[in-house]
């Protein structure tokens, strides 16, 4: 071989190598979900559709049991590893919740996926940061006597003397999941860290599909009582 083709065939290799670099680095970009304007890429489910509504920029979710799917042209609407990062913001008594590795279904709880869970004040103990039913961030509630850490069936439960959330305040919720690693932060604070552990079929047989594996997210509407508000929904796909 020439040493001209020689020359020829390196710079191509270089070329066609930053190509690659060049695309993993801008595949790798915070990338919005919510366009602060409507429910463009979302589809809510049919039990109580109305629950969710756009006012302001904020997606308000406010009304009976119903969830609210990401179903757009992100990632196919399909994501394994992840980071997510959004504001929230809970009214008095309000109980809702942030779904990954889930998907569409037309009414009920998702069967599928994980919750991240958003509760500052009601009544349900386990409040904003848990990951819902396999690592609790326990607020115990009257007349129950604190305790430090408590493992049972359904994962380890962190017990705090008040939620990470503040009721009428936004916060900072960031869900980062890559590989059997789930990372749950509030405002900067790493509130859960959970490993899923080799053989893992649910925190219990009822639960069988809160198993990692990809999906896409949901926003909850829990309860007639419950109202919560979402902005700069953001997803980067980490592979």
């Amino acid at each position: 071989m020439g040493r001209m083709k020689k020359v020829t065939l390196l710079l191509s290799s270089l070329v066609f190598m930053g190509s690659l670099a060049f695309a993993d680095h801008h595949g790798k970009k915070w990338v919005s979900l919510f366009d602060g304007k409507s429910l463009k890429g979302w589809t809510a489910s049919k039990e109580n559709p109305d629950s969710f509504s756009v006012k302001n920029g904020t997606l308000i979710v406010d009304g009976g049991r119903s969830h609210l799917f990401y179903t757009g042209g992100v990632n196919d609407g399909t994501f394994k590893n992840f980071e997510l990062k959004l504001r929230a913001k809970t009214m008095k008594n309000a109980n809702g919740g942030v779904y990954f590795h889930t998907a569409y279904q037309d009414e009920g709880w998702p069967s599928q996926g994980f919750e991240c869970q958003v509760n500052t004040s009601q009544k349900d103990p386990k409040k904003t940061g848990s990951l819902y039913a396999v690592a609790n961030v326990y607020v115990p509630m009257e007349p129950e006597e604190p305790f430090i850490i408590r493992v049972d069936k359904a994962g380890a439960q962190v017990y705090r003397e008040k939620a990470p959330s503040t009721d009428g305040e936004w916060f900072n919720y960031h869900i980062i999941v890559k590989d059997e690693d789930v990372t749950i932060k509030v405002d900067g604070e790493t509130i859960v860290q959970w490993k899923q552990p080799p053989g893992y079929a649910g925190p219990n047989p009822g639960m069988s599909g809160r198993v990692l594996g990809s999906g896409t997210f949901a926003l909850q509407a829990h309860d007639p009582g419950s109202i919560t508000h979402y902005q700069d929904i953001q997803v980067k796909v980490l592979d």
